[in-house]
């Protein structure tokens, strides 16, 4: 992922709407409570359940966890939000009738994914949703046995090697350019693989070098705990609710700022990993203080 830090941080010295306060990040560094990310902690229904179906559980999840420039548009509980939405809906399948198998996935449509995520089936993130269910069910049918868990196998102990084949799939794949730089955020690979870890279906040797997850929170967070700063023409249209155009220039910024933000954290604190931050400041963008103010939202399949 080193490739992308750089490209992150050239990003960042050319950025015109956004910019990190570096001054800032020693004591906001210092400040953070920190935890491993990669304790195993499966969800309830998974408790006990084979390797495979959690490998399962976590690579269908990830495959679908994206679409919060829809998620004000969804169906949800009181006080859920558009992640735990269809995450619940998937836990609900799981207890259910449990994983669906590779072919399942290949001829899930619309209507299906509709129901296990509570939804209208003409959702449009319904479509996308199926499609990325169709993607990652063909890539696993190709694997030994057709099995979920030979895709983690198959990166030999690798976080790294496991985000970077998913990111070839075309339901895990994110990729933006900026000018001449290319930039493989890969934000679900990579917490995907994450994910595995903490619910112990993977051990990987090498968590340390994951990049934080770039979405529209950690940013968010970051910007009004005053690491990142928005032109004020950009702020103006996030707080109308605008819609940010996927690859536009402010939407290439904003994600690699924050992600050379938290490599600017990672460095000022001996030991700190970037999947750790990123759960902790993804974790405090619940806190009602972040949640009073519009984040970001852009509509694509990256985050």
């Amino acid at each position: 992922m080193n490739e992308l830090r750089r490209a992150c941080e050239q990003v960042a010295s050319r950025a015109l709407s956004v910019r990190v306060q570096t001054a800032a990040i020693p004591a906001y560094a210092a400040g953070l409570q920190l935890a491993p990310t990669d304790a195993a902690q499966a969800p309830e229904p998974l408790a006990g359940a084979a390797r495979e179906h959690q490998a399962a559980f976590w690579l269908t999840m990830d495959a679908i966890n994206f679409g919060s420039g829809w998620f004000p548009t969804l169906r949800k509980p009181e006080g859920r939000s558009g992640y735990q939405t269809i995450f619940a809906g998937l836990e609900r399948q799981w207890q259910t009738r449990g994983p669906w198998s590779a072919s399942e996935l290949t001829v899930l449509d619309a209507a299906a994914v509709a129901v296990v995520c509570g939804q209208d089936r003409d959702h449009p993130l319904m479509a996308l949703f199926a499609a990325s269910l169709n993607d990652l069910g063909r890539n696993v049918a190709a694997q030994p046995g057709s099995s979920f868990s030979a895709v983690v196998d198959g990166a030999d102990g690798s976080a790294v090697t496991l985000a970077r084949r998913l990111g070839e799939w075309a339901s895990f794949a994110d990729c933006s350019r900026y000018q001449e730089l290319e930039l493989p955020f890969l934000k679900r690979a990579q917490i995907a693989a994450a994910d595995l870890a903490r619910a112990g279906v993977a051990q990987f040797s090498d968590l340390d070098r994951l990049t934080m997850f770039a979405d529209n929170l950690v940013p968010h967070v970051l910007r009004l705990d005053g690491i990142l700063s928005f032109a004020p023409e950009l702020v103006a249209r996030i707080d109308a609710g605008e819609l940010i155009e996927h690859d536009s220039p402010e939407e290439i910024e904003i994600r690699a700022c924050a992600l050379h933000a938290v490599e600017l954290i990672v460095a000022a604190r001996p030991g700190a990993r970037a999947v750790d931050i990123d759960e902790l400041l993804w974790n405090r963008g619940a806190d009602p203080f972040y949640k009073a103010s519009p984040r970001h939202r852009a509509r694509c399949t990256a985050y």
